[in-house]
């Protein structure tokens, strides 16, 4: 396994459903951030396809000029998924107790994943079920800038500099068979980090893994 026991735990150990149980209307991450994800995702989604939205809420941040044919979500608050405008349908589920997705093998050319990986507790599983359910050639984006529900973050993560959190995504995907070499995309802020992490300043550092599946 890529990661021990004690690189898994959270500070706040009580049901995630219940954590996420009231919804929150709110973006997570600043204008700059959202521009450059919407953008990344114009240059890779393909239109017409099919998309799994994995840890959603009630924003996707896909470009609105690109009509897909299904987008699917995922997340832990059906209030939030309801209002979310680009998902066609939605499932909750909280993927630290059940990684197994209720989804066919080889259902998406795409599999996104935004400014929530930093709460998986076992990614190693829930990257092998995203490989699945990719379709051969198909990519997985993860995004995430430094803010967080720290109680809710894995140690792995919390204790890791933003560099290190790009490298253990990196490992999440070389971890699973299937996968080629990951890209990365890095834009850093001017903002000092403590000033980032306090909401302050509208430079939110912006860095994308993805990787595609190759067999």
């Amino acid at each position: 396994m890529l990661l021990r026991q004690e690189h898994r735990r959270k500070l706040d150990s009580s049901n995630d459903l219940d954590f996420y149980g009231v919804p929150r209307f709110v973006t997570h991450v600043d204008g700059s951030f959202i521009d450059r994800l919407t953008q990344l995702y114009r240059k890779r989604l393909q239109p017409g396809t099919r998309v799994l939205d994995l840890m959603s809420s009630w924003v996707s941040h896909l470009p609105d000029d690109i009509s897909f044919e299904r987008v699917d979500g995922h997340g832990m608050n059906a209030e939030e998924l309801a209002r979310n405008p680009r998902l066609d349908r939605y499932f909750v589920q909280d993927l630290n107790e059940n990684p197994k997705l209720p989804l066919p093998d080889s259902e998406f050319a795409a599999v996104l994943n935004t400014v929530s990986v930093q709460y998986l507790q076992y990614p190693e599983a829930v990257f092998s079920e995203v490989r699945r359910v990719l379709a051969p050639g198909g990519i997985a984006i993860v995004s995430f800038s430094n803010r967080m529900f720290f109680q809710k973050a894995i140690a792995a993560w919390r204790d890791s500099s933003e560099a290190g959190r790009v490298e253990l995504v990196r490992q999440y995907f070389q971890a699973v068979p299937g996968f080629g070499e990951p890209d990365v995309a890095i834009k850093k802020s001017a903002v000092p980090p403590v000033l980032q992490m306090l909401g302050i300043g509208n430079a939110s550092p912006f860095y994308a893994v993805l990787a595609t599946k190759v067999a």
